[in-house]
C-alpha cells in the first residue's frame, strides 16, 4: 500500500487520511439544504411528527446506504467510487449510466445550485450582486452579477483542485470544520437561549397533530423526504476519490459510518431547534423559506440575518470544493475505461490530478448556472439520484454471490437486513414519486435513457480504436 507522498499505480497520490476523508463526507452533505428545506416538508406534511419523522426516516436510509457502501468502498478502493461498483455488479452501461447522468445533471447541476446560493447569500453584504443586476445583456442572453459571481466560485475551487489533492484536502477541512462549528453553535445557542412557549406548546406539547399515521401518513412522509434526501446527499462523493485515500480498506467505511452519522445527528438537533424556537407556522412561511435565519432571529435579533449568511456561505463554499474535488475523480475513472474523451483520463505530470476533467466539469456547471434552470434539472433527476443508490446496494447482494473470492476487509453490517429495508423503503418512495410526482420523475427516467445511445457510441469508438 503506498504510503503519504508515494505515488499510486494509476498515478493519483495517496493524500487523504481518515480526518480528510471525513471531512469530504460531512462537507459534501452540508450545503444549503438543512437551513431551507424545512420550511417546504413543513408545508407538506402539516405536523410537527411527520416534519421530523421525515428527517428520521432520512437518517436511518443514509446511515443504512452508508454502512453499505462501506463494504464495496473496502473491496474496491479505486478511482471513481460508485460508478466502479455498479460496473462490476451489472455491467459497464450500468457504470455508464450513472457516471452520464452525474455528469448531465447530479454533480454538475447540483454545482451550479449550491455556487448561485453561495452568491445570493453574498448579496446580503453586497448588495450589487443580485439576479436583477445584469451587467451583461445581448438579445435575449442577461447574464446577473449572481450568476457571475457563481461562476467565480466554481472557477476558483476548481483551480485549488487543480494544485494538488492535499490543497484541496485543506480547503475542504477548514470549510468543514467551520460549518460544523456554525451548525452546532445554532443548535446550542437555540437550547440553551432559543427557548420559545409559544413554539414549544404548539410544536412539542401537540407533537403529533395531523398525523393520523394512516397511508396518508406514509404518503406525505415520502414524497416530502425527496427536500430532506437531497439535503443528505453527496455523503456517497468520498468513494470518488477511493484512489487517493491512504489506507483505503479502513478509511473509507470508517469515514462513511463517522460522517454520514454526525451529519445526521446534526440534521435532526438542528429540526428539532426548528421547532423549539419557532412557532409551526413561522416554519411554514418563512421568508423565502429561510427557517435558520428566522431561528436565528429569534434568538439574536436583527443581526440574525448578516450571521446566518455568513455560515451559508461558508457551508455552499465547502461543499463546492467537496463535489468538486471529487466529481471529477469519476469522469476520469470512465475516461480510462473509455467511455469519456480521453484527455480527461490524463493526470497533471507533477501534481498528479486530473486537470483536464476539473476543467471539463468547470465548464459545463458555469454553463448550467448560466441556464437559470438548474434547480428544475434537480428536481427532474431526484427519482434517478434514489434509483442508482437501491442499484449500488443491490450490488452488495450480486458480487456476494457473484464475486464470493473478493477480499472484503469491512461487512456490511446488518446484512442482509439492513440493506434490504435500504432497498424495499427506497423502492416504495420511488413509487410514491412516480404517482404523485409524475412531472420530476418521469424527466429523470428520460435523461438516463437518453444515456444509453450515447454509451453505445462511447463503447464503439472503445472497440475501433483498440
Amino acid at each position: 500500500m503506498p504510503v503519504e507522498g508515494q505515488k499510486a499505480e494509476t498515478g493519483l497520490v495517496k493524500g487523504l487520511g481518515l480526518v480528510s476523508a471525513t471531512t469530504i463526507v460531512m462537507g459534501s452533505m452540508i450545503g444549503s439544504g438543512i437551513f431551507i428545506v424545512p420550511a417546504d416538508i413543513a408545508r407538506q406534511v402539516d405536523s410537527p411528527a411527520l416534519m421530523m419523522m421525515t428527517w428520521v426516516v432520512t437518517a436511518v436510509l443514509t446511515v443504512i446506504a452508508a454502512l453499505s457502501y462501506g463494504e464495496l468502498a473496502a473491496a474496491m478502493p479505486k478511482a471513481g467510487g460508485q460508478y466502479v461498483y455498479l460496473r462490476e455488479a451489472f455491467g459497464p452501461m450500468a457504470g455508464f449510466l450513472y457516471g452520464w447522468t452525474l455528469f448531465t445533471v447530479i454533480q454538475t447541476g447540483t454545482l451550479a445550485a449550491v455556487a448561485v446560493a453561495f452568491a445570493k447569500f453574498t448579496g446580503v453584504f453586497f448588495p450589487a450582486i443580485s439576479a436583477s443586476n445584469c451587467p451583461i445583456q445581448a438579445g435575449p442572453l442577461r447574464i446577473s452579477t449572481q450568476q457571475l459571481l457563481a461562476i467565480a466560485v466554481i472557477s476558483l475551487l476548481s483551480w485549488v483542485n487543480t494544485r494538488g489533492i492535499r490543497t484541496g484536502a485543506a480547503v475542504q477541512n477548514t470549510f468543514t470544520f467551520a460549518k460544523t462549528a456554525a451548525l452546532l453553535g445554532l443548535v446550542g445557542l437555540g437550547v440553551v437561549f432559543g427557548r420559545n412557549p409559544e413554539a414549544v406548546a404548539e410544536n412539542l406539547g401537540n407533537f403529533t397533530r395531523n398525523a393520523d399515521w394512516s397511508w396518508n401518513a406514509v404518503r406525505l412522509t415520502g414524497v416530502a423526504m425527496v427536500g430532506a434526501l437531497f439535503s443528505s446527499d453527496a455523503w456517497n462523493n468520498v468513494t470518488f476519490t477511493a484512489g487517493e485515500v491512504r489506507n483505503p480498506r479502513r478509511n473509507l467505511p470508517l469515514s462513511l459510518a463517522v460522517g454520514v452519522g454526525l451529519v445526521s445527528l446534526l440534521y435532526l438537533a438542528t429540526n428539532f431547534v426548528y421547532l423549539y424556537v419557532l412557532p409551526f407556522g413561522a416554519i411554514q412561511y418563512a421568508a423565502e423559506d429561510r427557517v435558520a435565519t428566522a431561528a436565528a432571529g429569534t434568538i439574536l435579533g436583527p443581526v440574525a440575518v448578516q450571521v446566518m449568511a455568513a455560515a451559508i456561505m461558508i457551508s455552499t463554499f465547502g461543499c463546492l470544493n467537496g463535489m468538486i474535488l471529487a466529481g471529477a475523480r469519476v469522469y476520469y475513472a470512465m475516461a480510462l475505461d473509455g467511455l469519456f474523451f480521453k484527455r480527461v483520463g490524463e493526470l497533471h505530470p507533477s501534481r498528479h490530478t486530473p486537470v483536464v476533467s476539473l476543467t471539463v466539469q468547470c465548464v459545463w456547471a458555469s454553463l448550467l448556472t448560466l441556464t437559470g434552470r438548474y434547480s428544475d434539472l434537480l428536481d427532474y433527476v431526484i427519482f434517478a439520484v434514489l434509483l442508482f443508490y437501491i442499484l449500488t446496494i443491490a450490488g452488495v447482494f450480486v458480487l456476494r454471490r457473484t464475486k464470493p473470492e473478493m477480499e472484503r476487509p469491512y461487512r456490511a453490517i446488518g446484512y442482509p437486513v439492513l440493506p434490504s429495508i435500504y432497498i424495499l423503503v427506497a423502492g416504495i418512495i420511488e413509487t410514491l414519486l412516480l404517482f404523485y410526482k409524475p412531472h420530476y420523475t418521469w424527466p429523470g427516467l428520460l435523461l438516463v435513457v437518453l444515456g444509453i445511445p450515447v454509451y453505445w457510441i462511447w463503447h464503439r469508438r472503445e472497440v475501433r480504436s483498440s
